[in-house]
């Protein structure tokens, strides 16, 4: 039996403490004097070992195999203060329950098939949810979108698996596959398919993670005035005094529900202040890690020797737009342009010009094509086994006269796309994906 607190830390109305295993009835009559009803919301005094009141609250008892976990389930909904909390939990452990860890209740639902693998990290993954859209994209994964989508593309690659190994089993027979059983037409039907859902996953990926915008420039570019126009808000300091922004500031703004994570960082320049020297190290730590670096200058000077300097110490591979912040004191209108490679957008962080553009920037070059109904909230590991499997179907395609070598590459492709809902997965790797769960999960 494992038990643990399912209910956030702190102070609450209600708490709740699960408790999943074999044979719970013992467990509740002896926790609360009687056995519980299946499935009926029971109004319940729960006792400590000496048959003293702990608390009173709601029982529920949900019998095998008709719970989530699988197993017999017991929920005591008592006041959800920590004390009250940790009392039923410690009572529940004496009396042969321990600790679950984390995600172990999710794990269980997946080992009894309540849940595949899929389905299991969209609970996290709703859990953690930092925007509407993203709690609605994991929501629909739960219920077993993504899941279905697989497997549609599964069944499919199984089904031409049997049409090209029936080559190899009866290579005496005169049966051309590839032009009986149109092979070729249907791969590629499937690598669309393939294709079409590697999108959504990707565009779901965006909703899960965001993107990490930093803002980086000499001092005085109005990165903090910036970084208060896109919070709505005034987060940072904003001084005429260089070198006012000492470390890193980060706020998490929402564009079509696309979580950005924009990072205000200390002016870069030489200074002899050992504090703005700590600050300035920071930003270009902040820099090796960003998706999107945006680069302010003064839209009256344009780029200058000095801000080209900084642009050649960004480490290779950088993703960089220019932002000509002022462009009201330049007397610019807000617009955007490509200049030398680089993608150009003038504005007014002050006056709030040209910030449309800028959202709309942003949204590009995050990849958002604004699919917002049926993305997937795609984890790493699924856009690794998709991209894996889509390797595998273009590797069948130009092997399909080499029967043999396209029928492992299409083995291998299933098996890819099996990963993901959790049909071939190691054990070490379920353990990685569920130690990454909140405990009571």
């Amino acid at each position: 039996m494992i038990a643990a607190i399912a209910t956030a830390p702190g102070r609450g109305g209600i708490g709740v403490v699960r408790v999943s295993g074999p044979q719970l009835l013992p467990l509740a009559e002896q926790l609360c004097g009687r056995l519980p009803q299946p499935r009926v919301a029971t109004l319940a005094t729960f006792f400590d070992e000496r048959n003293e009141a702990i608390d009173q609250g709601i029982l529920l008892y949900f019998p095998a195999p008709h719970s989530f976990t699988g197993e017999d389930v017991l929920e005591l909904q008592g006041h959800g203060g920590p004390v009250v909390m940790q009392m039923l939990l410690a009572r529940c452990l004496d009396l042969g329950a321990r600790l679950a860890e984390p995600g172990e209740f999710s794990r269980r639902a997946f080992l009894n098939d309540k849940l595949d693998l899929a389905q299991a990290e969209a609970v996290a993954d709703l859990i953690e949810a930092s925007t509407a859209a993203a709690a609605r994209s994991a929501l629909r994964s739960l219920s077993g979108d993504f899941s279905q989508s697989v497997h549609k593309l599964v069944d499919k690659l199984i089904e031409l698996r049997m049409l090209v190994e029936a080559t190899l089993d009866f290579p005496d027979e005169e049966i051309d596959v590839i032009r009986d059983t149109d092979a070729a037409q249907r791969l590629e039907v499937l690598r669309c398919a393939l294709t079409e859902l590697r999108s959504r996953a990707r565009q779901g990926s965006l909703l899960r993670t965001g993107l990490h915008v930093v803002l980086a420039g000499l001092p005085n570019a109005g990165k903090s005035s910036l970084l208060n126009r896109l919070a709505g808000e005034e987060r940072a300091i904003v001084t005429d005094i260089a070198g006012t922004t000492r470390d890193a500031l980060k706020e998490t703004i929402q564009i079509e529900g696309i979580p950005l994570h924009i990072i205000d960082t200390a002016g870069l320049r030489e200074s002899d202040d050992p504090v703005e020297k700590i600050g300035i190290e920071r930003t270009w730590q902040e820099i090796e890690k960003a998706d999107l670096v945006l680069q302010l200058v003064d839209a009256r000077s344009g780029v200058t020797p000095v801000d080209r300097a900084v642009t050649t110490r960004l480490p290779s591979g950088t993703r960089r737009v220019v932002i000509h912040n002022k462009c009201d004191l330049a007397q610019q209108p807000p617009r955007r342009w490509e200049e030398g490679g680089s993608t150009h957008l003038a504005l007014s962080a002050k006056l709030g010009l040209g910030i449309d553009l800028l959202h709309d920037l942003l949204l590009e070059k995050a990849g958002w094509q604004g699919h917002g109904e049926d993305v997937i909230l795609a984890r790493e590991r699924h856009l690794e086994a998709l991209a894996e499997a889509g390797q595998r179907l273009d590797l069948a395609a130009s092997r399909l006269q080499q029967i043999e070598l396209c029928a492992e590459e299409l083995r291998l492709g299933q098996e890819a796309l099996s990963r993901i809902t959790g049909e071939f997965t190691p054990d070490d790797l379920l353990g990685e994906i569920f130690s990454r769960f909140c405990i009571g999960k």
